[in-house]
């Protein structure tokens, strides 16, 4: 019953998320219709939308303490599912087949998930949290991601490679520690609720640290990753690999598929495997929407190159024309 809440519970709360996403972008849409803009924090749907979104982001955060991590992390994909959905609702987007597809898989993919999913009841104290953090398992572990991190933020930083999948490798690997010190602070809070104090550990404060301090450096090369690359590349790479690598952590930190049968095993990665399908088939052939401006191919203008493009200005007497300080000599070396 106990793991049974924290499937609805971090269920429930990713659909609040998609709502509260699609509320927002609604809110932007209807303020760039303005005559006058606003900022948006000045409008009132999108404070609703912020609401919704705190109210599922604090929902995740307290599934952890009912439910284990290989459980709570991939169903993520609600949210996917959902936005794609409550988009045609919102936004007026016309519903595709591939969402259909795909909503069906992840669908399916979590079914199977909750239904295979590790089974362990423990009592996650923070005497327990302690002895997991010095294992060997979790200290190999913890050296090796050490290692992956900083070769990737060596060819981030000195060779300056961004590619989509350097960034969001270093997000996951953030992610997988957020993940362990998110699951030990909200059970230690649950307990705390329960009678058996747990705040007066230092391991508790320990995790709240972790736990800040992951989440702020994976933003921002969650950020990153977002402004170099559009959001439909983003969001289904940047959900398996924070789910492979939430899997991993709870699997070698708090054991969770000890003495699991090896059906279960299979089963649960095989519903895994349905849900980044799903996800993927979801985001494909989806373009983000840009404002479209007019321009003149300039490919056959003597002396401009064949990319270059004048931009009409109706404004202008010389609409149409070359500026009087470009020099085509220039231009053509």
């Amino acid at each position: 019953q106990t793991q049974l809440l924290g499937v609805l519970l971090a269920a429930a709360s990713n659909f609040l998320i998609s709502i509260s996403l699609n509320i927002q972008k609604c809110s932007h849409l209807r303020l760039a219709c303005q005559i006058e803009p606003k900022p948006y924090y000045a409008s009132k749907l999108w404070w609703c939308g912020i609401t919704f979104l705190g109210f599922g982001e604090v929902g995740n955060f307290i599934a952890y303490g009912f439910a284990p991590v290989a459980l709570v992390a991939p169903l993520g994909c609600v949210s996917v599912i959902g936005s794609a959905f409550i988009s045609v609702l919102f936004l007026k987007k016309t519903m595709r087949a591939a969402d259909i597809l795909g909503g069906t898989l992840t669908v399916t993919g979590t079914y199977l998930l909750v239904t295979f999913a590790p089974n362990v009841p423990q009592e996650l104290t923070a005497r327990r949290v302690q002895n997991y953090l010095v294992s060997w398992p979790f200290l190999v572990y913890s050296i090796l991601e050490i290692i992956i991190f900083c070769i990737l933020l060596y060819f981030y930083k000195r060779k300056a490679v961004k590619h989509i999948v350097v960034l969001l490798m270093m997000v996951a690997l953030l992610a997988s520690l957020t993940v362990i010190a998110v699951k030990a602070v909200a059970s230690m809070i649950t307990l705390s609720a329960k009678g058996k104090m747990q705040l007066t550990y230092p391991v508790f404060y320990i995790m709240i640290v972790l736990m800040a301090t992951s989440c702020v450096f994976q933003v921002k090369f969650l950020n990153q990753a977002m402004h170099l690359y559009e959001a439909t590349a983003v969001v289904p790479i940047n959900f398996v690999f924070f789910t492979t690598s939430a899997i991993i952590s709870g699997v070698i930190f708090y054991r969770e598929f000890q003495n699991a049968a090896l059906l279960s095993v299979f089963m649960f990665l095989f519903g895994c495997l349905l849900s980044f399908l799903g996800v993927f088939v979801i985001a494909s052939n989806k373009r983000e929407e840009h404002l479209q401006i007019p321009f003149i191919d300039c490919g056959l203008i003597p002396g401009k190159k064949m990319t270059g493009k004048i931009q009409p200005d109706s404004h202008s007497s010389c609409y149409g024309t070359l500026n009087n300080g470009d020099n085509p000599v220039k231009s053509q070396s």
